[in-house]
């Protein structure tokens, strides 16, 4: 059985280094005893690295989900089953990627609040996030309006909170947000991980997460695109990155 570190790694920003045992080599990945890796999955991209072994360092490319976290290395030749690896993540790219997750839930909260609109998808990069809305009623929308009332939660110093509750909990809190997704969770698991952000957001989910609102830099909706049948993109980056 995989131990998947990152579930219980909160913040999920700046992950240790951490040694594991190969259990296991496929054509192109390494599955691990344990694993701070986070996988793609939920809109955000996975993990890359490096592997030590024998002191020499070999580099694994974005790591992967399923029944097991894979991580793909180009040399899997280099490697046994029996192994003991010391892997160190790229802590920039798994710090920038939690800041976007964190962002996207406070947009995604905030456009529910101010006009009942549902989040049905999103991508998130290093360098910029989209989200997907459906809306009762589109011309409500204003950017200005979402992201000045966005940055006022960024800049509040709120606390974000990682909790594992029981699955008919989350299905029957009333502040429960984005559960239609539950029904594609298998029945035998019991416990969920909650994201919450004080007084603005609580839903399950299994990304990473900065610990407070404090550590994200304000956003700004740098593109607005319409998807067809009352859907529509919007597309926003770190404030202090834009041109």
């Amino acid at each position: 059985m995989q131990e998947r570190l990152h579930m219980s790694h909160h913040p999920g920003t700046d992950p240790p280094p951490f040694e594991a045992s190969v259990i296991d080599v496929t054509d192109d990945s390494l599955i691990l005893s344990q694993s701070y890796c986070y996988p793609r999955g939920g809109g955000q991209p996975g993990d890359t690295g490096l592997f030590i072994h024998d002191g020499i360092g070999r580099g694994f490319s974005e790591t992967l989900g399923g029944e097991f976290i894979r991580h793909p290395v180009d040399e899997i030749t280099d490697f046994s089953v029996g192994d003991e690896v010391r892997c160190v993540i790229d802590g920039e790219r798994r710090n920038r990627h939690a800041k976007m997750h964190t962002a996207q839930h406070i947009i995604s909260a905030l456009a529910d609040d101010l006009w009942g609109a549902e989040t049905v998808g999103n991508q998130i990069s290093t360098e910029y996030t989209r989200i997907d809305f459906l809306f009762p009623n589109r011309d409500e929308y204003d950017s200005e309006t979402l992201a000045d009332a966005v940055n006022s939660v960024i800049g509040s110093g709120t606390l974000v909170s990682v909790h594992e509750w029981p699955r008919d909990a989350v299905r029957e809190h009333e502040h429960m947000r984005h559960t239609n997704f539950m029904e594609r969770i298998p029945s035998f698991i019991t416990e969920l991980r909650v994201v919450e952000i004080e007084g603005i957001d609580l839903c399950p989910c299994a990304g990473t997460h900065v610990g407070s609102t404090n550590d994200i830099e304000p956003i700004v909706i740098t593109n607005v695109k319409s998807k067809g049948a009352g859907k529509f993109r919007i597309t926003y980056q770190f404030e202090n990155e834009t041109l």
